[in-house]
């Protein structure tokens, strides 16, 4: 398969930058370490001390993500059964850098795509619990999403011009089928709910075996609920996909079928562009053979 590498960051970020941020702006964090943790499709995050990391937007199609979590999550994590990480600090534009960012809580534990849960069953009820609580209607002005939320017929070309990639003729036809089947589903027909938006394996942490918090809300929006119930093939064993989806209560057929369209588009998208991202690259493959199976 083809792929592209990671989108280039438009500025420069840096842990000097974020000590000059914080001197600035929160002068009681700047003298605690930072440590670069990761560089992001969208963000650089540096762990600050032992207790908040700092989320820097890369580029400028991300940094509008950074203010929506500032404004949304803080009200949204009251009623949720899992941490996430809402904003503690906002920062502000300075030192040349051009967008806001953020300092949330650490939250500890490794994420999903590196060490799967010790109990898939009992990942499957907690996935499937939180995402019960967090799709609640949205109000009208929740941000909107050009690419999740929406009807999954609106990611068909993507879809069209990333199958060709597949080397595998039949996992090609494969995927032609399920996307087929998936679209012909009828749309979602509920109210718009609060979606994470992007919620896979390398977005959950998982702390001493369990599940322990969801994290990168910056595609936070509102809209279609298959869009999250796709971690079921993202994250989850076939055999334990019933039981998310009893613990989340609410997933009709045509969501479900739905969902697994979605994992679909996900998967294509994180193969092909994670030429130099192997952990994106590896949900990507282990997502496409969990929707094709």
């Amino acid at each position: 398969m083809s792929v592209k590498g990671m989108p280039a960051a438009e500025v420069p970020v840096s842990p000097e930058l974020v000590r000059q941020l914080l001197s600035d702006q929160h002068h009681d964090l700047a003298g605690l370490a930072i440590e670069v943790l990761a560089n992001g499709w969208d963000n650089m995050v540096c762990r600050l001390g032992h207790d908040y990391l700092v989320r820097l937007p890369r580029r400028s199609l991300s940094a509008g993500l950074v203010v929506n979590e500032q404004r949304w999550l803080p009200g949204l994590a009251g009623h949720l059964p899992l941490p996430v990480p809402a904003p503690v600090r906002t920062g502000l534009p300075g030192r040349g850098y051009p967008w806001a960012w953020s300092v949330v809580p650490f939250l500890p534990g490794e994420i999903a795509a590196v060490t799967p849960p010790a109990d898939p069953g009992e990942a499957a009820l907690a996935l499937g619990g939180f995402l019960r609580a967090l799709h609640v209607p949205a109000p009208a002005d929740a941000p909107v999403n050009r690419l999740r939320g929406i009807p999954l017929a609106g990611r068909t070309a993507g879809v069209m011009a990333q199958l060709p990639h597949l080397d595998d003729p039949a996992a090609r036809a494969a995927a032609m089928r399920v996307w087929e089947s998936a679209t012909a589903a009828p749309e979602w027909n509920g109210p718009p709910v609060w979606l994470h938006g992007d919620l896979h394996p390398a977005n959950i942490l998982v702390d001493h075996g369990r599940v322990a918090a969801v994290i990168d809300f910056g595609d936070i929006t509102a809209g279609d609920p298959a869009t999250d119930l796709a971690v079921a093939w993202m994250a989850l064993p076939a055999s334990q996909r019933e039981g998310f989806r009893r613990a989340y209560g609410r997933a009709d057929y045509s969501t479900w079928t739905r969902a697994r369209g979605w994992a679909l588009a996900l998967a294509l998208v994180f193969l092909t562009h994670s030429a130099d991202n192997p952990l994106m690259a590896g949900i990507g493959h282990r997502t496409l053979n969990a929707v094709l199976d």
